[in-house]
């Protein structure tokens, strides 16, 4: 599961996402939101806050999908663990 700072960072780009509503690993972000414009500013924040670069095969409709899909991304590539 992801860490805290994902969560927070990711809700902040959802506005259909109610505070008390649990963030589900498999809940499609798009439903929740997260247009074109909140992909981009959702992207810089992961890069600035995580100190990585999301390579342009990453840069896709399927990877912003889910949490979990965009988690196991984002982990990839801090080499964290999934």
């Amino acid at each position: 599961m992801w860490d805290n700072r994902f969560a927070e960072l990711l809700r902040g780009h959802l506005p259909f996402l109610s505070p008390d509503e649990p963030l589900e690993q498999d809940a499609r972000l798009r439903d929740f939101g997260l247009d074109s414009l909140a992909t981009v500013e959702l992207l810089a924040e992961l890069e600035r806050e995580y100190q990585v670069h999301f390579a342009d095969q990453a840069l896709s409709l399927e990877t912003f999908a889910t949490p979990a899909i965009l988690w196991k991304t984002l982990s990839g590539l801090t080499g964290a663990a999934e």
